[in-house]
């Protein structure tokens, strides 16, 4: 932990609002990322992040010294696992996510000069079936998946983070690149270099 997360954390157990609104906006993109890649929703995204920010600032007096976004993260897997089961329990589909069908087939007025369209196209298909790839996952493999390939923590930090072992991290690890690897295949879009 840097000297500048140690001051704020130190000042926001003290009650300083701002100091932890400093934290928010240093890990808010790794909560909302996680998050995200577990859930598969923009929305349970944003609410399992505010969720995780709310939970970690009434038990922030129980932090002790140690790496704060592992502590975060195993915060936010826990929303994540929690708002997973309650998706089983009552399934739904947002109404964004049946109107956003629309609004992809909608044309666009504004020229792009970046990739053609036709590299956009697979590279946005290619996105949208790891995701798919993602949520066939076990959850305890993809939080592990995610928190290495797609976020870059450390085994230690994914290990602190999901309250696992060493080992533990690494298998699982493994075994949701192979799953990922073969879900890839049989759909025939994992890019020639990775098969």
């Amino acid at each position: 932990m840097t000297q500048a997360e140690r001051d704020y954390v130190a000042a926001a157990k003290k009650g300083d609002v701002e100091a932890f609104n400093q934290l928010v906006r240093m890990y808010e993109g790794r909560v909302y990322g996680l998050a995200y890649r577990m859930l598969g929703d923009a929305d349970a995204a944003a609410d399992v992040a505010q969720e995780t920010f709310i939970s970690a600032y009434r038990s922030l007096h129980r932090f002790r010294d140690g790496s704060l976004i592992a502590w975060l993260l195993r915060i936010a897997t826990n929303a994540c696992y929690d708002a997973l089961r309650a998706q089983k329990r009552r399934p739904t589909t947002s109404m964004d996510q049946l109107l956003q069908a629309d609004d992809d087939a909608a044309p666009r007025e504004f020229e792009d000069s970046g990739p053609g369209l036709e590299q956009q196209m697979l590279t946005r298909e290619l996105s949208a079936e790891i995701q798919s790839g993602l949520l066939t996952l076990p959850e305890d493999q993809r939080v592990v998946l995610i928190m290495s390939d797609i976020q870059g923590f450390s085994y230690e930090e994914i290990a602190i983070a999901t309250d696992s072992q060493l080992g533990t991290v690494k298998s699982r690890l493994s075994r949701a690149r192979g799953k990922l690897r073969d879900y890839l295949r049989s759909r025939e879009l994992l890019p020639a270099q990775y098969r």
